[in-house]
């Protein structure tokens, strides 16, 4: 047997296809709106921006362990227990805690075809198998997911709302859901996404965390509280799970400007409340003029579009990409998940939003 002439990972590692974040940028372009990562057009509340500010003296220490300044703030926003709080760097680490804490080679990972790219990664890097499951007119299907599972499933994905269609799944299907699943099986509740949704019929998963032993929620600063450079993320979850995902985390998985930030954040409810009236308006008013211009938009609860363009007549997503790139405005390819001829558009700020429909319509035009 030859001894290898350099490190190698292990098996399966090099089958992972990297993840590749939305472009920030467009050469030779003077001004460049960057509408391909979701980012709120607001920005971050100016009181965060002061903590921060504030904590810049102290450096040279380590922040504390257990972010608990954030965890209470977190849990005074939603009425929850700290103890049922664990915070992270960004909302992708817990995603991979969780396949790291609870899968193992031979198990599967179950997730829907149009969802967030980092549950495959994470499944794969934990040496589980990813199971894709169908999806039906772009939003999950419950029926479908229940039926891939198998003996082997250990974790169920759920991106809700989804990334990057927008969709989401009501909270009676949601339910339905956690009732056909094993007990020995976890729905991760993805909800990077909720403080935008305005339906009655949704519900962030709070309450069914609450009501079960093998469901988690995971959240967001990067969305609606404008801290994507922060990298601020936490689950509520079983006290089991929180006691498990502890013992694998890394002891200062969160830096100090971002516990910081983060709690002067969440109490901040007049931003955030800006935040989501600027996204009602311009969500509809992107979705109109869009639909206006002929082109399918499946319908968001986000605070982005999936925008579908023609099959023919040379108006593709890449050529729209092109065109659109060149005059400043960078949007999202999905072809990775699964729309090689649809553009994701982020809501921006008023300028950016109108000026990317008039180039929008000088494209379809020409």
């Amino acid at each position: 047997m030859s001894t290898p002439v350099r490190p190698e990972p292990k098996p399966g590692v090099m089958d992972i296809a990297a993840y590749v974040p939305g472009r920030e940028s467009a050469p030779g372009v003077a001004k460049v709106w960057k509408l391909s990562s979701n980012e709120s057009p607001l920005g971050p509340s100016p009181k965060a921006l002061e903590a921060v500010s504030k904590a810049m003296d102290h450096l040279a220490l380590y922040p504390d362990g257990s972010a608990t300044k954030l965890r209470d703030a977190i849990a005074e926003a939603h009425g929850l227990n700290p103890a049922n709080i664990l915070c992270s760097n960004g909302s992708d680490e817990l995603l991979g805690l969780l396949a790291q804490t609870y899968l193992k080679p031979g198990d599967e990972g179950i997730f829907t075809e149009h969802g967030f790219l980092v549950y495959r990664i994470q499944i794969l890097a934990a040496g589980a198998t990813p199971v894709v499951v169908k999806e039906t007119n772009e939003r999950a299907d419950v029926d479908a997911i229940l039926a891939a599972v198998t003996p082997k499933t250990r974790i169920v994905y759920l991106a809700n709302p989804n990334n990057p269609t927008g969709t989401y799944l009501p909270v009676d299907e949601v339910r339905r859901l956690q009732a056909g699943l094993p007990k020995n099986v976890i729905l991760v509740l993805d909800a990077a996404y909720a403080e935008y949704v305005r339906r009655n019929d949704y519900e962030a998963g709070i309450e069914l965390v609450s009501a079960s032993e093998n469901v988690v929620m995971t959240r967001t600063f990067s969305k609606i509280h404008g801290l994507a450079a922060m990298r601020i993320g936490w689950i509520y979850a079983p006290l089991h799970i929180i006691d498990a995902i502890n013992r694998v985390r890394g002891p200062f998985n969160v830096n100090a400007l971002a516990i910081e930030a983060g709690a002067a954040a969440i109490r901040d409810k007049a931003h955030v409340q800006s935040a989501v009236d600027h996204n009602e308006k311009w969500l509809s008013w992107l979705t109109h003029e869009l639909s206006r211009l002929g082109l399918r938009v499946t319908p968001s609860v986000g605070n982005f579009l999936l925008i579908h363009f023609p099959d023919n007549g040379g108006k593709s997503a890449e050529e729209a990409d092109a065109f659109l790139s060149a005059r400043g405005y960078v949007l999202r390819r999905v072809t990775s998940y699964g729309f090689p001829n649809a553009l994701r558009l982020s809501v921006g700020e008023e300028e950016a939003n109108r000026g990317l429909i008039a180039a929008l319509t000088e494209f379809l035009e020409s």
